[in-house]
């Protein structure tokens, strides 16, 4: 394999981090969802959790796109 095709494996390797992070803030999503259902009084702690655990969840697609663009123009 040549090294363009190298870096574009890894590359889509490294993209491959970004399904995690949406199955994982699907899950807070829906759990929120679900405990405002339930508890419709506790609204806005909830949210602000939610809200709090869907930006941390989302750093981890946001580094994955970070280390997908420097392997695209920085590696050789």
């Amino acid at each position: 394999m040549t090294d363009a095709g190298m870096k574009f494996l890894a590359i889509a390797i490294t993209m491959l981090a970004v399904m995690p992070s949406a199955i994982g803030e699907g899950w807070v999503v829906s759990h929120s969802v679900d405990g405002i259902a339930r508890n419709p009084e506790n609204y806005s702690k909830l949210r602000t959790t939610m809200i709090l655990g869907c930006s941390l969840v989302e750093t981890t697609a946001i580094y994955a796109l970070l280390v997908a663009i420097l392997l695209l123009f920085v590696a050789r």
